[in-house]
């Protein structure tokens, strides 16, 4: 299990290279919900997003052979751009597995950080490609998030908005594999014990909700969301009972009232999140959360979205 006592030591760790980001109000936001909202913006984390804490944390403890034959990681975007940045800080060869269709701007963030990028087809499995890889050239797998060291550096993101925000009556956190809300959920028990922490899935990916709601790891298959960070197919056998000893609910928000969550951040607070980083501001935003009279703390997890993509949809939006 990992403890506080190991988020706290992720943080001096990572500290001389991970943005402490701010922490946002909004009066609007405020007055729509009756809260009081502080809005963390790992948007503004280097990179674009908190995977870059984990990453950091878990590369910062490779012991010297490791380092000197090089890492692998699976990814989406955001953890792919993570590891590439920090082996390139650390002086750690990386190799990346990437889907085809990931977002353009990740793939190029990607190789521009030093990562080797491997792609993969719809038809491949990537645990499967980066099984392979690994074994051919000795390398040490960081996955996204089911490993301690990168949950204790996930963590960080809740430890500093606590500290900055003070105490929270609630805390919302984008949920995928688990990492981010495992580490957050941590963080709050030790920091604001009676802080209720609530993972925010999309509706189309909702494994963790359902693992949540019966009390067993349940598995499905590759969602298709727009929150293509929380394109998970279940937690892991870390974050599992991590999320279940420490969360203390789930619930789903659908893409429209993503998209609507995340152009409105765009619009209102000019605060730049891609669709996985809006998912808990957008539970707040849909009254999904009593909030009223509460200090609520929203983790926007991260900013790297396609901008052509993201001006499509709009255009969609406009037609229908």
């Amino acid at each position: 299990m990992v403890t506080y006592d190991d988020v706290a030591a992720a943080h001096e760790r990572i500290k001389p290279q991970v943005h402490r980001t701010p922490v946002m109000t909004s009066r609007q936001v405020d007055e729509h919900t009756g809260a009081n909202v502080f809005f963390k913006c790992e948007n503004l984390q280097r990179m674009g997003a908190f995977k870059f804490r984990g990453a950091y944390n878990a590369l910062s403890q490779l012991i010297p052979e490791q380092r000197k034959r090089g890492v692998l990681a699976f990814s989406s975007g955001n953890h792919a751009q993570a590891v590439a940045l920090a082996g390139r800080l650390l002086g750690v060869p990386t190799t990346i597995v990437m889907p085809e269709d990931a977002p353009k701007v990740k793939l190029e963030a990607t190789r521009g950080y030093g990562g080797e990028v491997v792609l993969y087809g719809k038809g491949e499995n990537r645990e499967e490609v980066s099984a392979r890889l690994v074994k051919e050239r000795s390398l040490t797998l960081i996955p996204p998030f089911d490993h301690p060291h990168v949950v204790a550096g996930q963590g960080t993101a809740a430890k500093e908005l606590i500290e900055d925000a003070g105490a929270l009556d609630v805390l919302l956190v984008p949920c995928g594999g688990g990492g981010l809300i495992s580490g957050c959920a941590i963080a709050a028990r030790h920091l604001s014990p009676d802080c209720r922490v609530i993972g925010v899935e999309p509706a189309a990916g909702d494994d963790a909700t359902r693992s949540f709601k019966q009390k067993k790891l349940v598995k499905i298959e590759v969602p298709d969301t727009i929150a293509d960070g929380a394109r998970t197919t279940s937690l892991g056998a870390v974050t599992f009972p991590l999320v279940m000893k420490y969360v203390s609910d789930m619930l789903t928000v659908t893409d429209d009232e993503l998209l609507r969550a995340m152009f409105w951040l765009w619009e209102r607070m000019k605060i730049i999140v891609e669709p996985t980083g809006a998912l808990a501001a957008t539970a707040l935003l849909q009254q999904k959360v009593k909030a009223k009279g509460l200090n609520v703390g929203v983790i926007l997890s991260g900013g790297n979205v396609d901008l052509r993509w993201a001006a499509a949809q709009v255009i969609k939006s406009q037609d229908h």
